[in-house]
């Protein structure tokens, strides 16, 4: 078959209106080019649509079962070419765990006041580049490497590194600071696939802690509330994700975590120079505040 959505508008119009020169009138075109129009639809698909009466015309049976396929189809085309018309107005920023913590509201409300012709999207998804291999979004917060053949990246700020463990831990609860080497004595929660902990960081160390693999940042704080464990992460997730029951504390000689934006090699985002300045402005502005 060979039809065009333009056919199926016009013959759409025409079923609507019963006149072939009503339609006219709404398409702003002539009559005897609603007539070829509809007559390759009728063509393409095998059918009469359409017959004429003498006050117009009438829908056969066939144009009976065409007309709301048709329709469908229009709204359907609508909406992709609204889409099409937005896309450019719009930067869908992913994460996975945590977007910029404490940063997160400053940025949103700094960049409705200074873009407002580009719309700010956060996109939560549970991947290792939160959403941006799948398409979920244009850029990604991310706190690890990202594949360099397919993604560039850039370092916008660093977050302080954070144990997590339940509020009534009998050896920690009074603790203000904890160390890597404390942390190696107990066992461990991670997200292998987006989380910034892996067993690397004990490499050199004495001791290694035992590892719990988890799924999501929902999954690691019911294990660590459950008491089998404790994680550690980004000083962003204390701020998106309190939990009752589970306190966060520094990790005095944990290395510091690397926020990264990461997007794709080959479609950079209209938006992101501007994206980049604003979140290394929000995380520069903190660390002279510290």
């Amino acid at each position: 078959m060979d039809w065009t959505l333009r056919e199926l508008q016009v013959f759409v119009t025409v079923a609507e209106v019963g006149s072939f020169t009503d339609a006219a009138g709404e398409l702003y075109i002539s009559q005897a080019a609603v007539s070829r129009t509809v007559a390759s639809l009728e063509r393409s698909i095998g059918d009469r649509l359409l017959r004429r009466v003498p006050r117009g015309c009438e829908l056969t049976s066939a144009g009976r079962g065409v007309l709301p396929h048709a329709r469908r189809l229009l709204a359907e085309a609508g909406r992709f070419e609204q889409f099409l018309q937005t896309r450019h107005g719009q930067l869908r920023l992913g994460y996975a765990w945590a977007a910029l913590g404490r940063h997160t509201a400053s940025l949103q409300r700094q960049w409705v006041k200074e873009h407002e012709a580009t719309e700010l999207e956060l996109v939560r998804h549970n991947s290792p580049t939160a959403g941006l291999a799948e398409g979920l979004c244009d850029v990604a917060i991310v706190r690890r490497p990202v594949d360099e053949r397919r993604f560039d990246s850039v370092v916008v700020g660093l977050e302080r590194r954070l144990v997590a463990f339940p509020a009534d831990d009998p050896q920690w609860s009074r603790r203000r600071q904890l160390s890597m080497a404390e942390i190696a004595g107990r066992t461990v929660i991670i997200d292998r696939r987006v989380g910034a902990t892996t067993e690397d960081l004990w490499h050199h160390a004495e001791n290694t802690p035992r590892f719990i693999e988890s799924t999501d940042v929902d999954t690691w704080l019911d294990t660590i509330a459950a008491g089998r464990g404790v994680g550690t992460t980004a000083a962003a997730t204390a701020d998106h994700h309190p939990r009752p029951g589970i306190v966060y504390r520094p990790v005095k000689d944990g290395p510091r975590i690397p926020v990264r934006l990461a997007w794709w090699r080959d479609s950079r985002p209209s938006a992101l120079s501007k994206l980049i300045d604003s979140v290394t402005r929000l995380y520069a502005n903190a660390s002279d505040h510290s």
